[in-house]
C-alpha cells in the first residue's frame, strides 16, 4: 500500500490545483497556495495547500498544513476527509476515479493511516506567524495604539491573523477572530511557539471570549523578542507590559515570557551582565521576580527590579501618561542606562 499511496499521493500533487478546485472548492487560489477554512471544504483561510514544488520533501506540492489545528498531510487526506471516506481502498478509488486512471487488483485490508500532527505543537505555532501579515496598518497595531503603545519599531517578532481560530473549549464549534500573532523564540532566534490575543474587530481591545489570549509550542526558557540582547536586557510577563517599557526605553532589549511561571525561566544570553525585571504587582509576580533575581545573581548577573504604581506597566501607561512612566523608569534604572536607552521626549514622538 505504501507505494501505491506514494505514487497516488505524486500524480495528484501534478494537478494539485484542478484537486484543490474540485475537493476543496469553498477556496481560492492566493500566489502558490490554495486557502480554505479547512481539510473538510469550510470557508475560511487557515488551511493553505501548496500548489507547486518538487514531488517530495520539504515545500513539495500538495502538502497542506492547517495553521489552527496544526493538522497537516497530502491530498489523499483531502480527499479521505472532504468525502468522509475510511478505508484506504475507498480513498484510493476516489483518487484513481479523479485521475481516470485504471483501478489495481482488490488488497487486502490495511491499517489506518497514522494520525495528524497534535495541534499546539512547535511546527504549528511556526506555520501560524508564517500564515500571518506584519502589523502596521492592521487592526493588530490599531489595539496597540488603543492601549497607549505607539513606538512600534522592532516589533517584527508581532503580526496579524485577519482570520484566527478560536475554540472556547473542546466541545463548543469553532469561531474566528483577528488575532495578534506573537512569535515565541529560542536564544538562538527559532521560533519555538507562538501567542496569539485574539481582537475586538474594529481592534479597539480584546475580543469577547473567555480566555483571549492563548500560547501554543514550546514556551518554557523562551520568550516573545523585541532587539537581540547582548549586555543588558529587560524581562517581564506580558507583551503590553514590555512595549510600554519601550515607549520611555526604546533602545533597551525586551522579553516577555508570557506568564509569571515562564517569566521565572527565562534563558539568559552568555553575554549578558544586566537584567531589568518588569514586575507584574500580585503575588505571582513577586514570586516570578525573586525566583529569577536569584536564577541571576547565581551566575553573576546585576538583577534590578522595575515596579510599576499600579498593576503593570501598560495599566501606568494608560492611566498616567508617558511622561509619568518616564519619570518613575528613569529612578529606577542605572544611571548609566538613563542616556543610553531613554529616550528624550522629542525622540519618542519622531519613533511613533
Amino acid at each position: 500500500m505504501a507505494r501505491d499511496a506514494s505514487e497516488l499521493a505524486h500524480r495528484l500533487a501534478r494537478n494539485a490545483e484542478a484537486v484543490c478546485r474540485h475537493y476543496l472548492s469553498n477556496g481560492r487560489r492566493e500566489g502558490r497556495y490554495w486557502l480554505v477554512g479547512d481539510v473538510h471544504n469550510c470557508p475560511g483561510r487557515s488551511m493553505f495547500v501548496r500548489l507547486t514544488g518538487p514531488e517530495s520533501g520539504k515545500g513539495a506540492a500538495g502538502k497542506w498544513t492547517d495553521a489552527a489545528t496544526g493538522e497537516h498531510g497530502d491530498l489523499l487526506d483531502v480527499i479521505r476527509e472532504s468525502c468522509g471516506l475510511i478505508d484506504f481502498k475507498d480513498v484510493a478509488d476516489e483518487a484513481r476515479s479523479f485521475l481516470a486512471m485504471p483501478r489495481p487488483e482488490p488488497e487486502p485490508e490495511q491499517k489506518p493511516r497514522p494520525a495528524s500532527a497534535p495541534a499546539g505543537s512547535p511546527e504549528s505555532a511556526r506555520r501560524l506567524f508564517a500564515m500571518s501579515q506584519p502589523i502596521l496598518g492592521t487592526r493588530a497595531e490599531t489595539y496597540l495604539r488603543k492601549r497607549g503603545i505607539a513606538t512600534l519599531h522592532g516589533t517584527g517578532a508581532l503580526r496579524f491573523h485577519p482570520h484566527c481560530y478560536y475554540r472556547p473549549d473542546r466541545h463548543s464549534p469553532t469561531e474566528t477572530w483577528p488575532a495578534m500573532i506573537a512569535s515565541v523564540t529560542d536564544l538562538n532566534g527559532g521560533i519555538t511557539g507562538a501567542h496569539r490575543t485574539w481582537i475586538a474587530p474594529d481592534g479597539s481591545g480584546k475580543a469577547p471570549v473567555d480566555t483571549p489570549r492563548r500560547a501554543m509550542g514550546d514556551l518554557l526558557g523562551n520568550a516573545v523578542r523585541f532587539d537581540v540582547a547582548h549586555d543588558i536586557m529587560a524581562a517581564g510577563e506580558g507583551i503590553e507590559t514590555m512595549l510600554s517599557l519601550r515607549m520611555v526605553l526604546p533602545h533597551l532589549p525586551v522579553v516577555a515570557a508570557l506568564s509569571a511561571a515562564h517569566l521565572a525561566a527565562t534563558l539568559f544570553p552568555a553575554t549578558l551582565r544586566r537584567l531589568y525585571i518588569a514586575r507584574d504587582d500580585d503575588p505571582a509576580g513577586d514570586g516570578a521576580v525573586q525566583s529569577l533575581i536569584e536564577r541571576a545573581q547565581a551566575v553573576g548577573i546585576e538583577a534590578i527590579t522595575l515596579s510599576p504604581r499600579v498593576g503593570d506597566f501598560n495599566e501606568d501607561l494608560r492611566a498616567f501618561g508617558i511622561d509619568a512612566l518616564r519619570a518613575a523608569l528613569r529612578v529606577q534604572i542605572a544611571p548609566e542606562d538613563v542616556a543610553r536607552f531613554m529616550a528624550t521626549p522629542t525622540l519618542v514622538g519622531m519613533e511613533m
